[in-house]
């Protein structure tokens, strides 16, 4: 039987200042940090995640806040857009939302679907829309009940510089199904129901350039180690060039990049958020890898503040 992933686990991007980045997904979405850490490649910079009240996978964006970084470009090689879903009935509660906190929006069709298009405090492109599938977020803060609350993705728009290669690599080795295609896009279905919609532009697309405000990558679900061990041996066995597995302390990582440019990586369901926290804690203190703690005081000091805050359309913060 062929392989297929249940979709999107998590979407990593670059953003500058940390505590706007959780005072916009948290203090505007609604969302949960579910973890404060650093990012284990360049520990002098936060590993930001925020999602649903557990961190699923399906639900988890993620980021890297470089403070002077340069600003990025969206483009070919990258996620294009982020698509959040919510309940059915929602998308007025979320227009009137965003228009208190002055976040400009549009709306747009796309498949026959409804998206309140908008942009985040870096310019990543973000969009919500209304879907009965996929189980309702527990989490509510900030004014976001349970009933309105994003539940996850929705998916994603990838931009590819190749979009037969790009294509090829969903359907041959991720094992996502094909829809249909509609003007600009092809769509694509996985087998789960969050993080399970992804389009792609279907004319080549000029690069785009890393940087605040773009996509650094787009991960994918594996099960289990076991799982993810067969998900390498599938992706090399496709002519790609996946790395070694590396442990990224709340899953298991592989890295490869198809040949439409967008970096994929491939994680592992387990163990979660809660494998170094209480799940009623997560995201309140800088968690550290073993491997780190030795280093936390420099590590620390070299780490801005922040804290997750209620905000108050009028502009004032508490928390």
């Amino acid at each position: 039987m062929a392989k297929q992933t249940e979709g999107i686990h998590h979407i990593t991007a670059f953003v500058k200042n940390a505590q706007k980045n959780v005072d916009f997904y948290a203090g505007v979405l609604g969302l949960r940090l579910v973890k404060k850490t650093i990012n284990f490649d360049a520990p002098e910079v936060y590993h930001l995640y925020f999602g649903n009240e557990a961190g699923s996978p399906g639900t988890i964006i993620t980021f890297f806040p470089y403070e002077f970084g340069r600003k990025g470009r969206i483009g070919g090689g990258q996620v294009g857009i982020t698509t959040y879903v919510v309940p059915i009935g929602s998308l007025d509660f979320w227009k009137e939302r965003l228009e208190s906190f002055h976040v400009p929006y549009s709306m747009n069709t796309r498949f026959g679907e409804n998206y309140l298009t908008f942009s985040d405090q870096d310019d990543l492109q973000l969009e919500i829309v209304e879907r009965e599938e996929g189980e309702w977020s527990q989490w509510s803060f900030g004014g976001v009940p349970v009933d309105k609350a994003i539940k996850g993705f929705g998916g994603a728009v990838l931009y590819t510089t190749a979009p037969n290669k790009t294509m090829k690599v969903l359907e041959q080795v991720l094992g996502l199904q094909r829809v249909e295609q509609e003007g600009d896009f092809m769509r694509y279905k996985s087998t789960g129901t969050l993080g399970n919609i992804i389009d792609v532009n279907v004319a080549a697309m000029e690069w785009g350039i890393s940087g605040a405000g773009t996509v650094h990558h787009i991960a994918w679900r594996a099960k289990d180690d076991e799982d993810h061990a067969s998900w390498r041996t599938h992706v090399e066995q496709h002519g790609l060039q996946p790395t070694s597995i590396i442990d990224r302390q709340y899953f298991h990582a592989i890295y490869f990049r198809e040949e439409g440019g967008i970096l994929f990586e491939i994680a592992t369901d387990p163990p979660g958020f809660a494998v170094d926290e209480q799940s009623d804690a997560l995201g309140e203190k800088l968690m550290l890898p073993e491997w780190f703690e030795v280093n936390r005081a420099e590590i620390e000091k070299g780490l801005s503040s922040l804290q997750v805050r209620v905000l108050e359309p009028d502009g004032t913060k508490s928390g």
